[in-house]
């Protein structure tokens, strides 16, 4: 009997003293309407280096996906922005939800210095663009948790059929209250999921898109 299709879409807790964290809030409100006949699971990991990537780690060996988004929050960004590397590096400028706040070390002793992003990321780039949400390919996740996370994704899915990588959202405009920073609203970002997910299934989005950065 043939496996059902599966996708994972995770979040993050709050972490830093938020309230909220846009990327869990939009990835519940991705599952709260999600209608294909594809089997949506969704997660919020927490904001933690040890525990997180453990966490995700389960639920790709419990659901066995064919496609895993992570997601999390970039304050300061304007953009959706998916992420092109996951860097082989953990450089906490603030403690994690569990208090650790790792200096210049390395995520995977002896792993490879980084892990290119198995998404289509510019064709999830032009997609949202066209759908007038902003959007933009980031190089690389960070040195924080969601570099962490996606390290160690590309690191479990490597040398399978699961296609996997990270996309970065803004806060929303609840968090930006008082502050200078760009925003999203959750359906926005939540919309915005929802077309990297249909990209990611089409069979086209494997055709390369000139891009690029040149700074």
């Amino acid at each position: 009997m043939a496996r059902a299709r599966t996708i994972l879409l995770t979040g993050f807790d709050p972490f830093d003293g938020s309230a909220s964290n846009s990327a869990g809030d939009a990835v519940a409100l991705v599952a709260s309407r999600w209608s294909s006949p594809i089997r949506l699971v969704t997660a919020v990991l927490p904001v933690a280096f040890a525990a997180a990537p453990r966490q995700l780690d389960r639920l790709i060996a419990d659901h066995r996906p064919e496609l895993v988004i992570a997601t999390g929050l970039a304050n300061g960004r304007a953009a959706i922005t998916p992420e092109r590397l996951a860097i082989n590096l953990a450089d906490a400028r603030i403690p994690d939800n569990a208090g650790a706040q790792p200096l210049d070390e390395p995520i995977d002793d002896g792993g490879p210095t980084a892990y290119f992003s198995g998404l289509p990321v510019k064709a999830i780039v032009a997609r949202l663009s066209a759908e007038g949400i902003p959007a933009a390919l980031s190089q690389t996740a960070g040195t924080f948790v969601c570099n962490a996370v996606m390290y160690s994704l590309m690191r479990t899915v490597a040398g399978t059929d699961i296609r996997a990588g990270f996309i970065h959202v803004p806060c929303s405009p609840e968090l930006a209250v008082g502050t200078s920073q760009p925003s999203a609203t959750i359906e926005t970002i939540a919309r915005a999921l929802e077309l990297a997910i249909e990209v990611c299934l089409q069979p086209e989005s494997l055709e390369r898109i000139r891009g690029g950065a040149e700074s």
